[in-house]
């Protein structure tokens, strides 16, 4: 004996008379739905609405909806998984007129006088400004003697004054191991 399920039915109305006369019919039997949506002018027109549901959905029951069995989840190749970056050193952002620069921490240096927090986050001012000033670029590194010393040089320059210098005018400039190897040579050419 095989038994039909059953028919359930869900309205769904409008909170409030204010609202617009709108609803939902839901008609639903085993695997079969069908909704309807509606406008009525009074609760007693519910009852065609209903009716014509229930002859819509009996029309969908007669004539299912063929639905096509989903194809079988094709499998992913499995991603290469990435070797982590090296640790790369870290850097501390510049702030510039325009944005920000991410400079190498070691690029940047105190060697004489304040050494503190305070005398550190000047010197991130005062080499903004060099980067400004198109004296720096940020990827050399620098060393400065005294940052305070360095910050009232600068305090009265604006960036087109800077151009009537060279960056070696304010900081020492670290010689990387190919400027030596350079110098060197020229030493010995003379």
């Amino acid at each position: 004996m095989s038994t039909t399920p059953a028919t359930l039915i869900t309205l769904t109305l409008p909170d409030s008379a204010d609202e617009s006369k709108t609803g939902n019919l839901l008609i639903q039997r085993g695997e079969l739905a069908r909704v309807h949506q509606f406008t009525y002018s009074e609760i007693a027109d519910l009852t065609a609405v209903i009716e014509d549901a229930l002859t819509t959905f009996a029309a969908v029951e007669a004539n299912p909806p063929v639905v096509p069995d989903l194809p079988p989840p094709t499998p992913q190749p499995a991603k290469k998984t990435e070797k982590p970056a090296p640790p790369s050193e870290p850097t501390v952002d510049i702030p510039l007129k325009k944005g920000t620069k991410a400079v190498k921490i070691n690029h940047l240096k105190i060697t004489g006088g304040e050494t503190d927090a305070a005398a550190y986050r000047q010197a991130v001012l005062l080499a903004g400004k060099l980067i400004d000033g198109r004296l720096w670029d940020g990827d050399s590194p620098i060393r400065i003697d005294d940052v305070y010393a360095l910050a009232k040089k600068l305090k009265h320059l604006t960036e087109r004054d800077l151009s009537l210098f060279t960056l070696e005018d304010f900081v020492q400039i670290e010689n990387t191991s190919e400027d030596a190897a350079h110098l060197l040579e020229r030493a010995d050419l003379r």
